[in-house]
């Protein structure tokens, strides 16, 4: 018979597996502060910068960075779950912050001398930093299992980010001057972004639930659905733009409408069609989800049809639903930046603008806000799946 194993032994290899993951990701994150450029000083926009490793730095930001990294790190492996997840948190965003403010000083102190044109773009070892970073502080929250402290770490993050870039630390990275030179264009592009997006997620909702009636046409609906999903977006897009040029040259009507070949409608119908599968697929499992047993009961208590679907079938299946609109929401946030392709607007104009310019930042100006829409959809939608969960178990 194969001896039980020791609890002690077991906590004593988990202890030593967490070391080993702590002491490579610290090896990691000093590879990246110490061997990678954090800075780019270019003599404008579009010409490639001059590396500026940590070597460079005459403040000691970056050292400061570092033992504040090992600090949390030692603090995460040391001290009781709750208390050291907490500290830890703490330590590493303060990391961050003075990692930031050490880039926008030094930036500052480099351009100073320098023509107007000069950038000073974030380098690699920043974004790789950064997300060693994250990574721990992670580890940090679930380590010490505290509701709401991932939403509190992550407001702490925006917070100092917002008061660096309103005291002006931060005026001479040239991510900062690209937002300086858009702030309005940026605005409008994060509300057209939202519009088309979520547009598409009612059109392919409605279209969906009229789909989950079709009962007898289940299996050509679920291959239709199937088969838009391997069609890459850009054909798609483009095969609609055909689609609707040829009805507004049929029916001209259609443009007195509003209707036109290039513009949102085709990429509000192209990416409503790629969300169909998902919506059908969980609109069709949440109405099967219910226990037989309880439709049963309802049924033997005389509640009709429509009652049995809204006080049985939807509260039952709500998880599936909202997990589902949570894949749905994600991945229109996403495709809408394909729209732009096809004189659709939102943050995707920005992104292709900074690549026909090859202007990294500008790039960065667009992917940042379709990242962060993204993150917060998930993290948001991600928590009401979770307590629809908890109130179908109770």
């Amino acid at each position: 018979m194969r001896a039980e194993s020791d609890p002690r032994s077991n906590r004593h290899r988990a202890a030593f597996h967490a070391s080993s993951a702590g002491l490579f990701g610290a090896g990691l994150l000093i590879a990246f502060l110490h061997r990678m450029a954090l800075l780019d000083i270019a003599p404008n926009r579009l010409l490639p910068g001059a590396p500026v490793a940590a070597s460079g730095f005459g403040d000691g930001s970056i050292g400061l960075v570092s033992l504040l990294s090992l600090a949390g790190l030692v603090l995460l492996a040391t001290l009781p779950r709750r208390m050291g997840g907490v500290l830890a948190v703490g330590l590493f965003a303060a990391a961050w912050a003075f990692l930031l403010l050490g880039l926008g000083a030094e930036a500052t102190r480099r351009l100073a001398s320098m023509p107007p044109a000069a950038r000073a773009s974030l380098g690699s070892g920043f974004w790789m930093a950064s997300a060693c970073l994250l990574a721990f502080a992670g580890a940090s929250i679930g380590r010490a299992r505290i509701r709401g402290l991932g939403l509190l770490a992550a407001l702490a993050a925006a917070g100092i980010l917002i008061a660096a870039w309103h005291g002006g630390g931060l005026d001479r990275l040239s991510l900062v001057v690209e937002y300086a030179g858009r702030r309005e264009a940026l605005h409008q592009a994060i509300a057209e972004h939202l519009l088309l997006s979520g547009g598409a997620i009612v059109l392919a909702l409605l279209a969906a639930v009229l789909l989950s009636l079709w009962r007898s046409g289940e299996g050509i609906v679920g291959l239709v659905v199937s088969g838009i999903q391997v069609i890459p977006a850009v054909a798609l897009f483009g095969g609609l733009v055909a689609l609707v040029s040829g009805l507004v040259r049929a029916v001209p009507a259609l443009r007195d409408l509003g209707l036109s070949a290039l513009g949102p409608w085709p990429a509000l119908i192209g990416i409503a069609a790629y969300l169909l599968l998902p919506l059908w697929r969980g609109i069709g499992t949440a109405l099967r989800s219910a226990d037989p047993a309880a439709v049963d009961a309802a049924e033997a208590i005389g509640l009709t049809r429509g009652q049995i679907l809204r006080q049985v079938r939807l509260p039952l299946g709500a998880p599936v639903l909202v997990g589902a609109l949570r894949v749905a929401t994600v991945q229109s946030l996403g495709l809408a930046t394909l729209g732009a392709l096809i004189g659709a607007g939102g943050l995707g104009r920005i992104v292709f603008d900074g690549m026909a310019q090859f202007a990294p930042d500008l790039i960065l100006l667009g992917a940042i806000p379709i990242v962060a829409l993204s993150l917060a959809a998930e993290a948001a939608l991600s928590a009401m799946e979770a307590s629809c969960r908890a109130r179908w178990r109770a």
